[in-house]
């Protein structure tokens, strides 16, 4: 028999933080996961987004490469070099740059998956659902 706790538990929808500075990038990204179902969380750069790692747990990351005070790339080293409970998290990065040396700049930091803007919803959600699961 399952409690009540491990029934909510099992029910919670996938958490996903978005890390972007742009305004329209990040509203996008919500629209679009919260109507499938997953809960979104945001942040504008790699300081804010460690900090709610620190003290939320996320089923997955997307982030941005070029943002101000820490980008994308710095925050994937400083996420996997962090606590074990937080240093597999699994991250899609997503940004403007598609040069190969982009590619592997992102792999070698801990991107799981690294996709160029813009994207389209169905590819933003089917990458989330590989990385994150259902909601």
């Amino acid at each position: 028999m399952t409690s009540n706790s491990e029934a909510g538990a099992a029910a919670a929808p996938r958490r996903i933080l978005v890390v972007d500075d742009s305004s329209l990038v990040r509203l996008y990204y919500r629209a679009a996961l919260e109507k499938a179902g997953f809960a979104v969380d945001q942040a504008i750069n790699g300081i804010e987004a460690m900090e709610k790692c620190l003290v939320e747990r996320f089923d997955l990351v997307i982030v941005d490469v070029n943002m101000p005070r820490m980008d994308g790339l710095s925050f994937l080293r400083a996420l996997r070099g962090s606590a074990p409970e937080i240093a597999s998290l699994p991250a899609l990065m997503i940004s403007t740059e598609a040069g190969q040396q982009d590619r592997d700049d992102a792999r070698a930091a801990g991107a799981n998956f690294y996709l160029v803007k813009p994207v389209s919803e169905a590819d933003l959600l089917s990458h989330v659902a590989l990385l994150a699961g259902a909601p």
